[in-house]
């Protein structure tokens, strides 16, 4: 099994939540109290987050294996998801798989008023499920109920061979599993969970294909050619690139993200699942049921017995959709699987 990187953060014992959010490193909690320091002595200001925020989104770009020129700045997914549903034609169709997250579903079922036609499948029939008539397909790269892992290469295959566009949410897998947001039409991620950011910052990867069919619905000051010199309108240049589709980044946010999407995207991927996923495994063993290759494990649990069981034990868990979570990433190891084991009594 790889070795973790405890040395990243700060002791948090029991801490099995990556899944609903990550913890900080200690770079990010240096680089937030820096900039408390700076913005009560009044020495912030906005030109120096610009250049925190071109950072962090080439280090994102690295990390998400896209020219930088393809990346967008948000707060929230569901957001940006709700500009690409917008510019889904009148009557389209839209599939997803059943049970994925609300934020890759719900702003394509509001269109329905105007004729959109959201299909939903079972994730393993997702590329089976492609057709003629499919405009879009939007899926979970790592579904958030059960930790699954979508055949992405299959989902891929399939938009190809139909002329369908793809929309992957790569919030439960980047930073813990390798991406490559080249792959899709789209990307959005929220870097708030597996990529150990403060909640405020995430990203869109946008092709050239989708940007071209899309109307930047939420421009503002920051979606323009030149930020500064699109403060007042109404006349305005937007970026000719996805930064079209910026929203104003919340400061204090970025000035945390930057440390560790710095430290993510240097790290090897495949190393980090390996660990994940192989102390999930672990768990598995332990546990006396089938290995699921995953670093999110979950587990039926309709009555939350277990989770209390955890909760009582001072382990840091989550429940979905009727299943307990138990999440690994860089802070884990088998002590953690230990610890699991014996809060259940097994």
């Amino acid at each position: 099994m790889t070795e973790p990187r405890p040395d990243l953060f700060a002791p948090a014992p029991g801490y099995l939540a990556a899944c609903t959010m990550g913890l900080p490193m200690r770079s990010t909690v240096e680089a937030l109290r820096a900039d408390l320091d700076r913005w009560s002595s009044g020495r912030a200001g906005p030109v120096a987050y610009g250049a925190v925020v071109e950072e962090a989104r080439a280090a994102f770009a690295r990390l998400a294996r896209v020219d930088v020129g393809r990346v967008a700045i948000a707060s929230q997914t569901s957001a940006m998801v709700a500009v690409l549903a917008a510019s889904v034609p009148d009557g389209a169709e839209v599939l997803v798989p059943t049970g994925d997250f609300s934020s890759i579903v719900y702003p394509f079922v509001v269109q329905e008023a105007r004729g959109v036609r959201v299909r939903s499948v079972p994730l393993d029939e997702l590329a089976g499920s492609v057709g003629p008539d499919t405009h879009l397909v939007a899926w979970s790269a790592v579904q958030s109920a059960t930790g699954e892992v979508a055949d992405d290469a299959a989902v891929v295959a399939a938009a190809a061979r139909h002329g369908a566009l793809t929309l992957c949410d790569l919030t439960q897998a980047a930073g813990v599993r390798p991406v490559d947001a080249s792959r899709y039409d789209a990307s959005v991620t929220h870097a708030y969970k597996w990529l150990c950011c403060p909640r405020g910052v995430a990203f869109l990867t946008l092709g050239e294909r989708l940007q071209r069919m899309t109307v930047p619905a939420q421009a503002g000051w920051y979606a323009g050619d030149d930020v500064w010199g699109s403060c007042y309108g109404p006349e305005m240049r937007l970026a000719a690139d996805a930064r079209a589709f910026d929203v104003s980044p919340a400061w204090q946010a970025w000035a945390g993200a930057l440390p560790a999407l710095r430290t993510f995207a240097g790290l090897d991927a495949d190393e980090t699942w390996a660990h994940a996923a192989g102390t999930g495994d672990a768990l598995c063993a332990r546990l006396g049921i089938e290995a699921q290759g995953r670093a999110i494990v979950t587990w039926a649990d309709p009555d939350g017995r277990d989770q209390r069981l955890l909760g009582d034990a001072g382990l840091v868990v989550s429940g979905r959709a009727g299943r307990v979570r138990v999440a690994f990433h860089l802070w884990n190891d088998e002590s953690d699987v230990e610890a699991v084991a014996a809060a259940l009594g097994r």
